[in-house]
């Protein structure tokens, strides 16, 4: 897997080098001990990944907002842990939730090693749908966010992954052709297929090593980037 004429490269954020789900989870650990310590915050997270999962592809689509994301995906699970919640302590957990994610910044192995070692030689982007309030907060956090040049968010944009114009928005910031940029990311649909139908090349961060067709570049540690690029 080799690519020419390569000068941007654009990285999704969540579940790509930041931690994403590491993270969640600390987060809701310190959400749960002060309202619902009766929870184990195993279960709560068994029930909590595959609704969150699903509300965002349902906001991906446009099918829900924002807040009726940040609402549903909690409503939804506290509903099928049989505990009793007011709307108003769901939108208090929200928003404690998307202040306390931030405070935990654990990164997939090597990307630190990796970004520096490709931002001596290519100019480094972020394309991500996550809230523009807490993304920024995430890559400050963490100290990565000097290696990008341009981060841009679905809501700057007024697009998300895989609409085509995040990634318009996104080349246009970033100053860059079609023909010498690649994405990398961990989402078939908004991330790869995204960004191939958009007209650029893409990677497939396929950390938990699904089953996917030959045809799509992939790797399953950020360290393979080393050899590609």
């Amino acid at each position: 897997m080799k690519f020419n004429n390569i000068k941007h490269i654009f990285f999704d954020l969540d579940h790509t080098l930041w931690d994403f789900d590491r993270n969640s989870e600390l987060a809701f650990d310190r959400i749960l001990s002060a309202y619902f310590p009766q929870i184990n915050i195993r279960e709560f997270i068994k029930v909590y990944v595959p609704i969150n999962q699903a509300c965002w592809k349902l906001y991906q689509k446009d099918r829900i907002t924002h807040q009726e994301l940040r609402y549903k995906r909690l409503k939804d699970t506290f509903d099928i842990l049989n505990e009793e919640i007011s709307d108003e302590l769901i939108d208090k957990i929200s928003d404690e939730y998307i202040a306390y994610l931030p405070d935990f910044n654990h990164l997939f192995d090597d990307a630190i090693v990796v970004l520096d070692y490709l931002s001596q030689n290519y100019d480094l982007h972020i394309i991500t749908n996550g809230f523009a309030e807490v993304q920024y907060k995430k890559l400050n956090n963490s100290n990565i966010s000097h290696f990008f040049k341009t981060i841009t968010n679905s809501e700057m944009a007024g697009a998300k992954k895989p609409n085509h114009g995040i990634f318009n928005h996104a080349l246009k910031e970033a100053k860059a052709h079609k023909n010498e940029s690649i994405m990398i990311g961990d989402c078939l649909d908004a991330d790869v297929n995204g960004a191939l139908d958009f007209g650029i090349e893409a990677i497939f961060f396929n950390s938990e090593q699904i089953e996917v067709a030959e045809n799509i570049n992939q790797i399953t540690t950020l360290a393979e980037l080393k050899n590609i690029f």
